[in-house]
């Protein structure tokens, strides 16, 4: 036990210091007590986002998006474990699963049990919450088929098919999506029926659904949903081409519609890639012609565009359609010829 020095003046000195100590002893005691049961802050639980490499800047368009993800897991961890005393465990870099096309990131809340996953053909009974009005997908219960039925159509059908398409059976999770940067949605699969992946399908069974998907792909572009007749050309597409080459002539066509919802929807670079596949099976095909010299033009490639629309008028020369739009991509050619003549005479005049 640790003393206090003596005091060479005398006994009754020495008594008084002995006492002097103590009580700086206890004081010190006594703060240290109370310091030691001051309330500390209640644990945060936190989010590790490490995974390698790590897509999170690239999945959310909006840099706060990650940080409002954050945010709320932290928020719904203290409401579960309620007691301040407790520290939750850290979330692992296993419970979040990024799709790869960066729509969105799912954090898994219950982990499901087995392996197997929904497919094509698979009946799902699933429980979803906090999913807008419009989204196809309705609050509470439901069941819907992986790969078939109009709740595909929109941008919610699609994403949903792909949550759905990473889940075992009896998972829960929360999706936080990179337009939808305020609280996540919840999905849970409940159960879901033997499906099939689309190589064990035969090729009638393939193009059976190609032709289903390119008619539901017709009748939403006529209805004026470019978007949807894409996505459903897209589908139809991948369901094709797992074919044996040559493939059947359906590709031609569908390459072609592909385009012109691309048109529509101002992605003319992606427009003229499909014109190019498929003009690759039918060097004549006209609608694809015309697409390509219409995406041409849009993006300012003045020669190809009139060397495509010439062949159009080559074949067809009453097609109206074509007169007019090269028509238009003359007058454009003079306007950047007399633009650039004016930018000489300025240089050199």
């Amino acid at each position: 036990m640790e003393t206090p020095p003596g005091n060479p003046m005398g006994e009754k000195d020495t008594s008084q210091s002995q006492q002097q100590w103590e009580k700086k002893l206890q004081d010190n005691l006594d703060s240290t007590t109370q310091i030691s049961q001051q309330p500390q802050d209640p644990p945060t639980e936190i989010l590790d986002l490490r995974v390698s490499p790590n897509p999170a800047s690239q999945i959310l368009k909006k840099p706060q998006g990650t940080e409002k993800l954050a945010a709320g897991l932290q928020g719904d961890s203290a409401k579960s474990h309620g007691s301040t005393s407790e520290i939750p465990e850290p979330l692992q870099a296993s419970d979040l699963w990024y799709c790869p096309d960066g729509s969105f990131v799912k954090k898994i809340i219950i982990r499901g049990h087995g392996l197997d996953k929904p497919k094509l053909g698979s009946c799902c009974r699933v429980l979803a919450f906090g999913f807008p009005f419009g989204s196809g997908l309705p609050e509470g219960w439901t069941e819907i088929t992986m790969g078939l039925g109009p709740w595909r159509e929109g941008t919610w059908g699609e994403l949903i098919e792909k949550c759905l398409e990473s889940m075992c059976q009896g998972e829960e999770a929360e999706l936080q999506l990179s337009e939808h940067s305020e609280s996540p949605f919840r999905l849970t699969l409940v159960s879901f029926t033997q499906g099939r992946d689309s190589w064990e399908l035969d090729a009638s069974e393939k193009e059976a659904l190609a032709r289903e998907e390119r008619a539901r792909g017709t009748e939403l572009f006529r209805a004026g949903n470019p978007e949807g007749a894409a996505r459903c050309y897209g589908r139809a597409l991948r369901l094709l081409l797992t074919l044996p080459p040559p493939g059947p002539p359906e590709r031609t066509v569908l390459h072609a519609n592909l385009a012109a919802c691309q048109l529509l929807l101002g992605q003319p670079q992606l427009a003229a890639q499909s014109c190019d596949r498929a003009l690759e099976r039918e060097p004549d095909h006209l609608k694809a012609l015309y697409r390509r010299g219409v995406a041409q033009a849009a993006l300012g490639n003045l020669e190809k565009a009139t060397a495509d629309l010439r062949k159009v008028l080559e074949v067809d020369p009453k097609n109206r359609a074509a007169q007019e739009e090269l028509g238009k991509v003359i007058i454009q050619g003079k306007k950047q010829d007399a633009g650039l003549a004016q930018g000489l005479r300025k240089m050199f005049g």
